[in-house]
């Protein structure tokens, strides 16, 4: 499985409902999300394990899937040498 970044955005009208919808509708992902909510920054924050983009959005209620963000994340091996992600990237050196 693929490691994903769910970034689901909702406004500070919209914040208890949020709250709301995501407990009622994942229960078992609800407590994966992380809320930026108390630093005035509507958005909840998972990383998911998916097989792919849509699979990871799915964790989100679909009220919100408008706005939501889905991110593959990765891991850099320090002792890898060749770099199959930046290869040709300008800056790079």
């Amino acid at each position: 499985m693929k490691k994903y970044i769910v970034i689901s955005s909702h406004t500070a009208e919209e914040c208890r409902l949020a709250v709301k919808k995501f407990r009622q509708y994942n229960a078992g992902f609800f407590t994966h999300f992380n809320w930026g909510c108390a630093d005035n920054d509507h958005t909840a924050y998972a990383i998911i394990e998916a097989d792919d983009h849509e699979t990871a959005k799915m964790t989100v209620p679909p009220l919100f899937r408008e706005k939501t963000r889905v991110v593959m994340v990765i891991n850099f091996d320090p002792m890898e040498t060749k770099d199959k992600y930046h290869s040709g990237v300008r800056g790079e050196g």
